[in-house]
């Protein structure tokens, strides 16, 4: 079985066209996407159409739910409160319908997914220390998965559940069945690692293999189309710079 898993999308249609593009020439058997399909980018009406024209499998990312007013948007930066109060305008009933009930978690035959951390999805946490490792691999394990895949900090890399816990920034990393592994795809539309590439991961079950995988695509159209929009000029800014 062949996985793509992608997410953070933000409202980004010439990220998640390129990343769609390339799964098109990779055996694919199911697509996964993880959240915040919406947010700091121009076209949020698209993306989610897009992803409901795949029948794709998805899970509620923060700025889907503060699009939705699910989640209150007090704890965000200017700029992506802007961003929310924008997109909630571009958005019809209908749409928010679909966002609101996006489930937090699903776990699946060979892996789990979630947006920012199993233990406690809703609160929309990042993965930031050992002890945020730790808690979720013992979520990830109550679910009944040793695999699992992540999105929200934007920046791709594997947390192994060794002792010590450790992690790697490699884009492949081999999957043992005896060890709890997770997995953060990285960004489709707003990459922070510093690599202005659209981000996914591609797990093959059979090879035991996750590979993060890079893709080009039209920045300067993606980021006309936020200035365009008077949204605020440092979320095209930072599309260029990857973080």
């Amino acid at each position: 079985m062949r996985y793509a898993l992608l997410g953070d999308i933000h409202g980004n249609t010439e990220a998640l066209g390129a990343i769609l593009a390339d799964l098109k020439t990779r055996a694919i058997d199911k697509i996964i996407c993880l959240g915040d399909v919406v947010g700091y980018g121009a076209e949020p009406r698209q993306c989610l159409e897009t992803i409901r024209e795949l029948k794709c499998d998805c899970i509620a990312g923060n700025h889907d739910w503060a699009a939705v007013g699910k989640i209150s948007i007090d704890a965000f930066n200017a700029y992506a409160k802007a961003a929310a109060i924008w997109t909630r305008d571009q958005l019809s009933p209908e749409q928010k319908d679909w966002l609101a009930n996006l489930p937090l978690t699903i776990t699946y035959p060979h892996c789990a997914v979630a947006h920012g951390t199993f233990h406690q999805p809703e609160q929309f946490n990042y993965i930031q220390t050992v002890f945020d490792a730790q808690q979720s691999f013992e979520s990830l394990r109550g679910l009944g998965a040793r695999l699992g895949f992540l999105g929200h900090s934007h920046v791709p890399v594997g947390f192994f559940d060794t002792d010590p816990i450790t992690y790697t920034l490699d884009p492949e990393m081999p999957v043992d069945d005896d060890l709890s592994i997770i997995v953060n795809a990285g960004s489709v539309g707003q990459p922070r690692d510093e690599n202005n590439r659209a981000s996914y991961a591609v797990f093959d079950s059979d090879a035991k293999l996750v590979n993060i995988v890079r893709v080009e695509y039209d920045i300067d159209a993606a980021a006309n189309k936020i200035r365009a929009a008077n949204l605020p000029e440092i979320l095209a800014a930072r599309l260029y710079q990857g973080k």
